[in-house]
């Protein structure tokens, strides 16, 4: 794709590059939280709070439970919704933040440029993350519109451990490439992030359009409106996801009244798991080991709902395996875009999505975390873990009210294998029960060791790609 610039210049002129989509398109709504927990949705069991419109969309949609993100971590688990690749292959890791002189490559596709492929008119609302410099900003990247913040919230003056720990700069709101202030009232992020969206379907309801809502929230520091402020009974926590619920629903809303609701997809869910040292400004991993930051699944699994009336049977659940990395090729599968030359790892989840009889796209999921360490590999239905380092929210009592608690470094020194079917929080090694597991697990792990490499195990994999420099953009 060294002719992405070239590409651009077409995107702007509204001439797709393979054919105009025909009046049997379809919408693709993609809604990303930061760091809502698998607990976090009434449906899937929130205490303190309701969210009955991201309840209606399970109840007349699919759920998801055993959705996995790419990393969980922010900016990485980004990337990977983003491309459909694990991170580590296109280079990329952690959460970049102010001045990061990495990003996305020019040479990726984005989900944006796959579906402007087909005449799709883009936005994203909301956190992108992918790099701050302009080369790397979405309007450089297969987006029409951009309105948000370039990365976390939190990185900021304001953050409680900025003079010791952190010394960031004053966040800029960014609106297209410029920038539109700096330190935004919070209060306002999840209205304007949705008042933007509802305007943007209103003004592409007879074409083609992606919209990407990427909420700040609910990751701290929480904010929220006067109109949710003191509604819920979990304090500011929910009162935040009550809000972000409000912003579903005004989407769904708006689908409605423009008798959209049968050709546009709508896919709700989050970056990573909660992160658990903020206490009660944190969300809820349901029951599932660690949270944000550690691939045990409290970090890797997050709820996941699908909308899309007259396709997706009302009601369903799916149990399968499924990542953030596959939304990319299902969007493909879709509009009939064509993916990039470059390998991809994503899968197709439309026969998930139909309720295929014997269908099984993913067969395995291999957690990296930080550079390029494989830390886990499962088939859905037992995940073997190797040894590696983590940090853990377990040994010391969290923080309360915007300040985080201490953390804990912790290492698995062994292999362990669990068996998710039954231990879903992940507290009882199995593996000298299952010793044919073990070696079908190894070698998947193996596998991907020969194509992506493994720092754990000093292993060289031929299959990284680099991820973009900001000096690739001024020579």
């Amino acid at each position: 794709m060294k002719n992405k610039k070239a590409k651009l210049l077409l995107f702007a002129t509204g001439i797709p590059l393979i054919g105009q989509a025909s009046a049997g398109y379809t919408n693709f709504i993609v809604i990303n939280l930061d760091d809502a927990g698998y607990g976090d949705f009434s449906c899937n069991g929130a205490y303190g709070y309701k969210t009955p419109n991201i309840d209606r969309m399970a109840s007349e949609g699919m759920r998801f439970t055993h959705f996995l993100v790419s990393q969980p971590i922010s900016g990485a688990s980004r990337a990977g919704l983003l491309t459909g690749c694990y991170p580590n292959r296109i280079g990329f890791n952690g959460a970049p933040g102010p001045n990061n002189p990495y990003g996305i490559h020019p040479d990726e596709m984005t989900m944006g440029e796959l579906v402007k492929q087909k005449g799709y008119q883009t936005a994203i609302f909301g956190k992108w993350h992918l790099g701050d410099a302009e080369p790397f900003l979405p309007l450089q990247n297969g987006f029409d519109e951009y309105y948000g913040l370039p990365y976390s919230n939190d990185m900021w003056p304001f953050h409680p451990q900025q003079g010791t720990t952190f010394n960031f700069p004053d966040l800029p709101t960014v609106d297209g490439n410029r920038v539109a202030g700096y330190n935004t009232d919070q209060t306002r992020f999840t209205t304007d992030y949705t008042t933007r969206s509802v305007n943007f379907i209103k003004k592409n309801k007879s074409r083609p359009f992606f919209l990407y809502l990427a909420h700040s929230m609910p990751h701290v520091p929480l904010a929220v409106s006067d109109k949710f402020k003191g509604k819920s009974e979990q304090g500011l926590y929910g009162d935040v996801m009550m809000e972000i619920d409000w912003s579903v629903g005004e989407v769904l809303k708006t689908l409605c009244e423009l008798g959209l609701e049968e050709n546009t997809l709508v896919i709700l869910t989050s970056d990573n798991g909660p992160w658990a040292s903020y206490g009660n400004h944190a969300g809820s991993a349901g029951g599932l080991r660690e949270a944000k930051a550690a691939t045990f699944d409290g970090g890797n699994r997050v709820p996941c709902v699908m909308y899309w009336k007259g396709t997706i049977q009302p009601g369903a659940t799916c149990s399968q395996l499924a990542s953030n990395i596959d939304l990319f090729p299902t969007l493909a599968e879709i509009s009939g875009a064509p993916l990039p030359e470059r390998k991809i790892d994503g899968v197709s989840l439309l026969p998930l999505m139909k309720q295929e009889a014997g269908v099984n796209p993913r067969t395995s999921f291999v957690y990296y975390f930080n550079k390029n360490d494989l830390e886990a590999v499962t088939d859905g239905m037992f995940k073997l873990v190797f040894p590696h380092k983590y940090t853990t929210y377990t040994r010391h009592l969290p923080g309360n009210d915007g300040h985080p608690g201490l953390l804990t470094n912790l290492s698995i020194d062994k292999p362990e294998l669990y068996d998710l079917r039954r231990d879903p929080g992940e507290r009882y090694d199995v593996i000298a029960q299952y010793p044919e597991v073990v070696i079908k697990l190894s070698t998947i792990a193996d596998e991907m060791r020969d194509d992506l490499g493994d720092n754990l195990t000093r292993h060289k994999g031929a299959g990284q790609r680099k991820h973009g420099l900001v000096s690739d953009f001024n020579k």
